[in-house]
């Protein structure tokens, strides 16, 4: 009994080794693919050089209430990838009625069979881009949100107001606060150089000064 339980037990060891390795050879190929040739609108990056945590962006569509906006979702990659599907999260709040307060994502591709359609074939890229898709085309008849899924559907002037609201609030402003960042960044350089070349031009007036006395 004892031998068979060893067995088992480096067996399984094995097991877990081949999938981790698998699962680490796959995230490189699909970084690599998602650097090279991103979708239309969507960037995905390693945090911190992480292969099970990523975080991805993507642009809300031309004429739907998330034009503009830059969306942030949060990406896990479970051990098993990519037998299981990884799990995504909205971090930028969004007026949705497939996507709760929680960030949660409703999407068959997220889910396993029978009640999902994730298969090993899926990746990263096409789940980014399926979710860009349900942006653009909210499912009300599977939702997460009941009241904004009937707003969809019996109001849509009132989802439309208030999910151009919150993109405004939540997808705009941070996108406005990072350009904002990186102008303050690039004044505080071009005033340091400035200073610079005021200091080399103030100490070259001086050896010419220098010269002249001499």
């Amino acid at each position: 009994m004892a031998v068979l339980r060893n067995t088992s037990a480096l067996m399984h060891s094995t097991s877990s080794m081949f999938i981790c390795m698998q699962r680490t050879s796959r995230m490189k190929r699909e970084l690599e693919l998602l650097s090279s040739e991103p979708p239309p609108g969507v960037s995905c990056w390693q945090m911190e050089g992480r292969l099970n945590e990523l975080q991805a962006q993507i642009v809300g569509g031309s004429s739907t209430p998330y034009e503009g906006g830059v969306f942030t979702l949060e990406i896990q990659i479970p051990e098993r990838y990519p037998f299981e599907p990884p799990k995504m999260r909205f971090l930028t709040p969004i007026y949705h009625p497939n996507i709760d307060n929680a960030g949660r994502i409703c999407l068959d591709a997220l889910k396993l069979p029978p009640k999902g359609a994730w298969r090993p074939s899926l990746n990263i890229s096409t789940v980014l881009t399926s979710i860009q898709l349900l942006m653009s085309e909210p499912n009300p008849d599977d939702p997460l949100m009941a009241d904004i899924s009937s707003e969809f559907k019996y109001n849509k002037a009132l989802y439309l107001e208030k999910a151009k609201k919150w993109t405004t609030e939540h997808a705009i402003q941070e996108n406005k606060g990072c350009q904002t960042e990186e102008k303050s960044s690039l004044e505080n350089k071009n005033k340091k150089t400035a200073q610079k070349r005021e200091a080399l031009s103030a100490q070259e007036n001086l050896e010419q000064s220098k010269k002249v006395c001499m």
